[in-house]
């Protein structure tokens, strides 16, 4: 699975679930300062990503995630696909 294909599926869930605007969603947004993403949001986030990916979200992983490449990279760093 490529960059690409991570951006697209993390994209429309966040559009989907967050009624977030396409425009939003760039590398360098700050998850919960440009995005409003709150605390229990990201538990959202990652039972997502459980289902998507099959990638285990713990909540050290959680902490690192700041801006919204970092939660790009996270999924390509530890998916099995």
């Amino acid at each position: 699975m490529g960059i690409e294909e991570v951006k697209e599926i993390v994209n429309t869930f966040l559009i989907e679930e967050f009624e977030l605007e396409e425009d939003q969603l760039v590398e360098s947004a700050l998850m919960k300062d440009d995005l409003d993403i709150e605390s229990l949001d990201f538990v959202d986030i990652a039972v997502i990503i459980e289902k998507e990916f099959k990638v285990k979200v713990t909540s050290e992983h959680i902490e690192k995630i700041i801006k919204l490449d970092d939660l790009y990279n996270f999924i390509l760093d530890h998916s099995k696909n």
